[in-house]
């Protein structure tokens, strides 16, 4: 955010940001859009809120993991690659129609995006929303639903060295090092089986990993995108035009989703709110808190993603490498994101 002004302009910007909702930006001599819900920042700046908006939207995305599973059998595209990008492009963009039709409804307005944002938001819908589900769907097929929450832990660490080369006051140290490596043995944990062999595979974590590789870049750009647009807005037309392009992909290669039931669509619509729900709350997280803060609360997915795989589609989770991997992940997470003086990245 910009450096407190004096006199006129302080006087300026206070009013600006306190009843009109918007910013004065000194350096570009332009007036920025902050978020329309102002009256809510109280929410996302309180202690206690931030703590449990922030575990409920890592114990939704820890859910993804067995529901998308039950999706590809209920939708019969288990053995369909473009069926899986099929069933995702419709999942995200149900997502972001969903964030549309609420701002239409709330605000009586059409959401807009200004137009020297439309790169960075295309930018992030193709990023964060298509290339990272594409990798994401393809993996979790090759391997099970517990592994796969556990791998995707690796998106934090590959943050954090994303963030080394993004961000001039956030660069890699001793403490993230370690964390990272910390991290890494957990998710390497994971995949061994009882010989000590490791059940890893390129198709399967692999994958996973290299869609954590395109969250961590979509992070920096989404932060870019929120600088000038409402975070509502900006991860609605991400998850629209990203699931669009998904849609588009999976019926070029002759996806379908042969079966509709009601508990498919069920299932569906529950992805596609998680999607919705989470995403925004998160943007906004990230928006009044810095990313430390925030992000050091990703060990749940993980947790939250085993614990349910269990219960849900009955994967056997109650094994010690289970055990080990999530005290090793958690631990590296804290690590990588706990410091007194992080600030949020710009």
């Amino acid at each position: 955010m910009s450096g407190h002004f004096f006199d006129k302009e302080s006087m300026a910007k206070n009013l600006l940001q306190n009843h009109i909702g918007i910013e004065y930006d000194k350096n570009n001599s332009t007036i920025r859009k902050e978020e329309h819900i102002v009256k809510g920042k109280n929410i996302f700046t309180n202690p206690v809120w931030v703590v449990i908006i922030a575990v409920f939207c890592n114990i939704l995305w820890g859910s993804a993991f067995p529901f998308v599973k039950m999706g590809y059998e209920l939708f019969q595209v288990t053995n369909s690659v473009s069926g899986k990008l099929l069933f995702a492009g419709v999942r995200f963009f149900s997502s972001g129609l969903m964030l549309l039709l609420g701002y239409l409804l709330l605000y009586r307005k059409v959401p807009k995006l200004h137009q020297s944002n439309v790169k960075h938001v295309v930018s992030l819908g193709i990023v964060q929303t298509t290339l990272q589900y594409i990798f994401f769907y393809i993996g979790l097929s090759n391997t099970t639903s517990t592994n796969g929450s556990i791998t995707n832990s690796m998106n934090v660490f590959l943050s954090a060295l994303v963030a080394h080369f993004a961000y001039a006051n956030d660069k890699m140290n001793l403490r993230k090092s370690i964390g990272c490596l910390i991290g890494f043995g957990g998710v390497i944990l994971a995949t061994l089986g009882g010989d000590g062999r490791t059940s890893f595979s390129v198709e399967g974590e692999g994958f996973i990993m290299v869609a954590g590789l395109m969250f961590a870049i979509g992070s920096v750009i989404s932060k870019k995108a929120t600088r000038t647009d409402d975070s509502w807005v900006v991860t609605a037309y991400n998850l629209a035009l990203g699931g669009a392009i998904l849609i588009l992909a999976g019926l070029l290669f002759g996806g379908e989703l042969h079966v509709i039931t009601v508990k498919g669509s069920i299932v569906l619509l529950y992805l596609a709110l998680l999607s919705a729900i989470s995403f925004t709350l998160w943007t906004m997280l990230l928006n009044y808190n810095n990313i430390g803060k925030i992000c050091i609360y990703n060990f749940v997915i993980p947790v939250s993603g085993t614990l349910l795989s269990g219960l849900v589609l009955g994967d056997d989770i109650f094994r010690f490498r289970y055990l080990f991997s999530l005290i090793f992940v958690s631990a590296g997470i804290f690590i990588v994101n706990s410091t007194k003086h992080d600030k949020t990245a710009k």
